[in-house]
């Protein structure tokens, strides 16, 4: 079967019944030994890049073990495309020989930085107890999930939280970001209004990390708060229980 038609076939079936997408026994295939070429790759992408218009924006365009399929980055998102960049398949690409979900385990590489380059003087400093265990939230002041997860971080102990004002809600969640990180003691001031809604004082007017901050979400991908960045570099998105924080936190290495 020619790609387009599988591909086309395999996008209706998805379309068709809903959800993600598994790929079937019969649809399987063995590893893509013949990798294409970057001026292949950069074809491609010029493909799919032409189709989307101003919708998107292609990242890149890698190789998958299906031949003919090609990975598409665009940004938070993976897609998967044919080589003429007409046929889009939205869902997850499955071995079902490893039993391994291949878009999952591509999203989280995409999503790792590096914690150690991350500029911690422009954000809010909290220290519980030694401080050992660190991770890094980019957080809008009104966002009722860095709130929930800001109240979980007060029961959770032994560890350094550096949060990045991330304003994206509202121009109010801008004034309020300016506002606390120009207060004598930020660190506090974060917590007194996320916890306990004691708004914080002044008109702002100090020098701000908030453009930079801004850019900065914008280069790691970031669309929703708060993101969590850990010390290994991964990156979780939402508000974590408290459980889960701690499996996540002994986790890492």
């Amino acid at each position: 079967m020619q790609i387009k038609k599988l591909v086309k076939f395999v996008l209706v079936a998805a379309l068709g019944f809903g959800g993600g997408l598994t790929l079937s026994p019969a649809l399987s295939h063995t590893a893509n030994t013949a990798q294409p070429s970057n001026a292949a790759l950069e074809k491609v992408k010029a493909a799919v890049q032409k189709q989307v218009g101003q919708r998107a924006q292609v990242k890149s365009v890698s190789a998958t073990p299906v031949p003919g399929l090609y990975e598409v980055n665009l940004g938070r998102e993976i897609v998967y495309a044919d080589a003429s960049g007409r046929y889009i398949i939205q869902g997850d690409l499955i071995d079902l020989q490893k039993g391994e979900n291949l878009t999952e385990a591509r999203q989280a590489q995409m999503d790792r930085i590096k914690f150690e380059d991350l500029p911690l003087d422009q954000a809010l400093i909290s220290v519980h107890g030694d401080g050992s265990r660190k991770i890094a939230v980019f957080a809008d002041p009104n966002c009722m999930y860095c709130k929930q997860f800001e109240s979980t971080l007060q029961q959770v102990n032994n560890i350094t939280v550096y949060t990045f004002l991330f304003p994206i809600l509202s121009e109010d969640s801008t004034a309020k970001s300016h506002q606390l990180w120009c207060m004598l003691d930020r660190g506090k001031a974060w917590t007194e209004w996320m916890v306990r809604k004691v708004a914080p004082t002044g008109d702002g007017g100090c020098a701000t990390p908030v453009g930079k901050n801004l850019a900065l979400g914008k280069q790691f991908n970031i669309t929703g708060t708060p993101a969590i960045f850990f010390s290994d570099g991964t990156r979780v998105t939402g508000a974590l229980p408290g459980d889960a924080l701690e499996r996540k936190l002994s986790a890492v290495k």
